[in-house]
C-alpha cells in the first residue's frame, strides 16, 4: 500500500512537471495558470502544493530538469570529440548554442534567473561545475592546460558559457549574437592552454 502511494506521488510529480514545462514554454512563468495546469493533468492545486510547495517550487523543478538535460546534451557532444581538450571546447560551445532553443531560452535563461535568482547557485549548475572541474584537472595533469587552480578555472569557464547563453537569450537578435559569443568563449578557453593552439 505504501509503495503504491509513493508511485502515485511520483506519477503526479512527473505529470505536473511535464504540464508546467509546456505551460511555461508557451506562456511564460508569470502568465501560466496553476489552475489550468493542474486541471490539464487531472490533479488539484493541493497536489501541486504537496509536491512543490508553490508555483516557484514547480519552476525550480522544471528548470532543474531542463538544465540537467542541457548538461547531458553538452556532455554527449563533448564525448564525441577527439580528446578532452576538444571535448571541453565542444561542451561549452554546445551549451551556449542551446540558448537558441525557445524552451531553454524562455524557461531556463529568462524566467529561471528572474524568479529563482543566480543560476550559479542552482543544483544543476553545481553538477556542471563539478564535471568541468574534473575535466580541467585531467587537462592540467596532462599538461595541456596551464597549472592554474582547477576550481577557479572551472568556475570561470562555466560562468562564461552560462553568461554567453544568458546574453543570447536576452538579445533582440539571438542568432546574430550566437557566433560572437561562441568565438569569444573559445578565445577565452584557449587562453588556458599551456602551449599556443
Amino acid at each position: 500500500m505504501a509503495n503504491r502511494r509513493i508511485e502515485m506521488m511520483e506519477e503526479n510529480r512527473v505529470k505536473l512537471i511535464a504540464a508546467a514545462r509546456k505551460a511555461f514554454a508557451e506562456r511564460g512563468y508569470s502568465a501560466a495558470s496553476m489552475d489550468d495546469l493542474t486541471a490539464a493533468v487531472g490533479l488539484t492545486r493541493g497536489a501541486l502544493y504537496h509536491n512543490f510547495g508553490d508555483k516557484r517550487g514547480l519552476l525550480a523543478a522544471v528548470v532543474n530538469q531542463i538544465d540537467s538535460e542541457m548538461a547531458m546534451r553538452a556532455k554527449a557532444v563533448g564525448a564525441g570529440a577527439q580528446d578532452d581538450w576538444q571535448g571541453l571546447l565542444a561542451e561549452g560551445t554546445a551549451y551556449i548554442e542551446m540558448a537558441l532553443d525557445p524552451e531553454v531560452q524562455r524557461i531556463v535563461l529568462l524566467d529561471g534567473p528572474a524568479v529563482l535568482g543566480d543560476p550559479a547557485r542552482w543544483p544543476s549548475q553545481s553538477n556542471c561545475l563539478q564535471a568541468t572541474q574534473a575535466t580541467v584537472e585531467r587537462l592540467i595533469a596532462q599538461r595541456i592546460l596551464k597549472p592554474v587552480d582547477a576550481e577557479a578555472a572551472a568556475r570561470l569557464l562555466s560562468s562564461a558559457a552560462l553568461n554567453a547563453a544568458l546574453w543570447i537569450a536576452a538579445s533582440e537578435h539571438p542568432k546574430e549574437v550566437l557566433p560572437k559569443a561562441v568565438e569569444a568563449f573559445q578565445a577565452l578557453v584557449t587562453g588556458l592552454l599551456a602551449r599556443p593552439a
